[in-house]
């Protein structure tokens, strides 16, 4: 299993609409075997451009932990789903700072 962040944002609706879109999410990544560690919402922000004639959107980001198959299929989703503006899912450097705490430090004496 690998970390990964997940982050899109959603077209300005209702907000029971947007919770819809964020559960629908929530759901397909639990149905394929991942988990959400966290769930950061950031809200309703100005865009920096419009997208798809949107001025604004809901940013939401997770921080996943799942296998390639569960971001594939994520990603997959997303693109087809019209009430996701843009998306992105990166590996986590979470990862690679657990790998780093995990090694034995050495000092400068040791060097």
């Amino acid at each position: 299993m690998r970390k990964y962040e997940v982050i899109f944002i959603v077209r300005p609706l209702e907000d029971e609409a947007t919770e819809a879109v964020i559960g629908k999410f929530s759901k397909l990544i639990a149905n394929n075997g991942g988990t959400i560690d966290k769930e950061d919402r950031w809200g309703r922000r100005k865009l920096a451009y419009p997208i798809k004639d949107c001025a604004d959107g809901y940013y939401c980001l997770f921080y996943v932990t799942c296998e390639p198959d569960c971001v594939k299929e994520c990603d997959r989703v997303m693109k087809i789903t019209d009430d996701v503006l843009k998306h992105m899912i990166v590996k986590s450097e979470g990862v690679a700072e657990e790998t780093a705490e995990a090694a034995p430090e050495t000092t400068a004496e040791e060097a």
